[in-house]
């Protein structure tokens, strides 16, 4: 997808799309860089978008490693299902991360080792947002790693009432500079 479909899709729903260009590539190694991916059984990808981060982590994973896809733009899904449909193990659903746990249950997925987003949390209705977390929360294992990115630290105060311990890194190489926040239970 090139940058002015991109655009296009942004102007069509800028509050479930947040971003005016696709993550560079050096914010996807940053994204990914922490992740563990001899022992990660199941990674979830919240908002892959046109799929910046999908392609560091299908080429990272292991082959019998569950990744499940959760993109809420039919434009965008329908996007990832041509590009990764045909891969081992990757599921994805044209859905809200607010609904998560029914994938799980249709897997028999317990827990995920590691959730992945690119949601705007900014510009998302807050009830929306609660949900997603609070889900996060309750479906990473008990060391598992939820991995987002932010244009601003607004967020970070209300993301660490639902993490006890978050650490972030600025990634200036990206259109707008980002933050990627690593949270964890603990």
């Amino acid at each position: 997808m090139n940058r002015i479909n991109f655009l296009i899709e942004y102007f069509k729903s800028p509050r479930t799309i947040g971003a005016v260009a696709p993550s560079s590539k050096k914010l996807a190694e940053k994204m990914v860089g922490s992740i563990n991916f001899k022992s990660a059984q199941c990674i979830i990808e919240y908002g892959p978008g046109t799929g910046v981060f999908t392609d560091k982590l299908i080429k990272a994973k292991k082959r019998d490693t569950i990744l499940i896809l959760a993109e809420y733009n039919k434009e965008f899904c329908k996007q990832l299902g041509e590009k990764y449909g045909d891969y081992d193990n990757v599921v994805i659903v044209n859905d809200s991360a607010e609904n998560i746990y029914k994938y799980l249950g249709e897997y028999k997925i317990e827990k995920v080792d590691y959730i992945v987003s690119g949601l705007p949390f900014t510009s998302l209705p807050k009830n929306v947002s609660n949900k997603i977390l609070d889900n996060t929360r309750n479906i990473l294992k008990e060391d598992g790693i939820f991995i987002t990115f932010q244009y601003t630290l607004l967020k970070k105060g209300y993301i660490s009432s639902y993490f006890k311990d978050i650490s972030y890194e600025r990634v200036i190489l990206n259109v707008p500079p980002a933050y990627v926040l690593k949270c964890q239970n603990m």
